[in-house]
């Protein structure tokens, strides 16, 4: 079966076509490479023995994604990562976050409509949620209003493919809520490659590590929390990819309960950013100079799983420690900077 793999040069993206290749999906990647590299293809190919299809499109542009369907009409699945992801640079440039997440997913969809075979899985995130009120954060939480725009493109991304399941009752789609993706693929062969300086912390604490970056920035030391900083739950890359696959094969098996489903997809565990550092040092051997900064508007304080929906009715849990994903995000920094 031929599965679309939207923004799949990206951080998630290739270590879920990495995933889907090693159990025989044949794949097809879109990704217009703003926040990628193609070399990936040649990681992705190492791992699995088996080069992935890729075409370079932007999402955006409407004529351009009716085009690719059109050639591409015997897709039996689509996972649509495409999209900006920066809490941060979605506070600062908001219209950016909101053409790029919300018309790309438009354009999809309506394409998607038109196929034989219509399973969709979205990327979409824990910041659906906002700050929640309890802890964990189980799927029946209140849905708040997003703290940033970028949260705000996940909410509104769920609601626009609620509404296409709602009106197309053979449109299938799960939407998978993660909570915090870190780490690289053991072979070190694909891993996080942000484009200019980093927006999330573990690869600012790997270049700051390997001396790219002077000192890591905390945004926040003050929060009531265990330390006074946030709290996430950090979960490996590799765990993520893999749920991935099964909520593909849940759909293409006719398991699904509903035509739209939601999980969240977390390790159920919160480590707070010095926790996450300590993490680093202890597999790494580094010491970290990093120093506390003022907050970050459109960060919550604390945010992990309830992860027993996912477990029980997807079969999936996650394997990998915090100290995995800190030893695999190093070697991969190792092996990207001695090239």
């Amino acid at each position: 079966m031929k599965i679309l793999v939207t923004g799949g040069l990206g951080f998630i993206g290739s270590h879920t076509v990495v995933e889907l290749q090693n159990v025989g999906f044949d794949v097809v990647i879109i990704d217009d490479l703003s926040n990628s590299s193609v070399e990936v293809i040649d990681g992705i190919t190492t791992i699995t023995n088996k080069k992935p299809l890729f075409e370079k499109l932007d999402l955006k542009i409407k004529s351009e994604v009716k085009d690719f369907f059109n050639r591409h009409n015997d897709i039996a699945g689509v996972i649509h990562f495409a999209a900006s992801k920066a809490v941060g640079e979605s506070v600062n440039d908001p219209l950016k976050y909101y053409e790029n997440n919300i018309n790309a997913l438009i354009y999809v969809l309506q394409e998607l409509t038109k196929l034989n075979k219509k399973n969709f899985i979205f990327s979409s995130s824990c910041t659906v949620y906002g700050q929640a009120d309890e802890l964990p954060i189980t799927e029946n939480a209140h849905v708040k209003p997003a703290e940033s725009p970028y949260g705000n493109t996940k909410q509104i991304g769920e609601e626009i493919i609620r509404d296409t399941c709602r009106a197309n009752g053979d449109v299938n789609a799960i939407a998978l809520r993660y909570f915090n993706p870190i780490g690289a693929h053991p072979t070190a062969e694909i891993g996080e490659l942000p484009v200019g300086v980093p927006q999330n912390l573990v690869p600012y604490i790997t270049q700051t590590a390997i001396g790219i970056r002077e000192k890591l920035s905390v945004f926040g030391g003050d929060y009531a929390t265990r330390d006074g900083t946030c709290i996430r739950d950090y979960i490996h890359v590799v765990d993520l990819a893999k749920a991935h696959v099964v909520a593909l094969q849940r759909l293409i098996g006719s398991k699904n309960d509903s035509n739209f489903e939601f999980f969240n997809l977390g390790t159920g565990t919160g480590s707070s950013v010095l926790e996450a550092i300590q993490s680093f040092e202890k597999v790494s051997g580094k010491k970290l100079k990093y120093q506390i900064e003022d907050r970050r508007e459109g960060d919550v304080i604390s945010a992990y799983a309830e992860t027993s929906k996912a477990n029980n009715i997807l079969g999936w849990k996650t394997e990998l420690t915090l100290d995995d994903a800190m030893a695999s995000a190093w070697k991969w920094e190792q092996k990207i900077r001695n090239k």
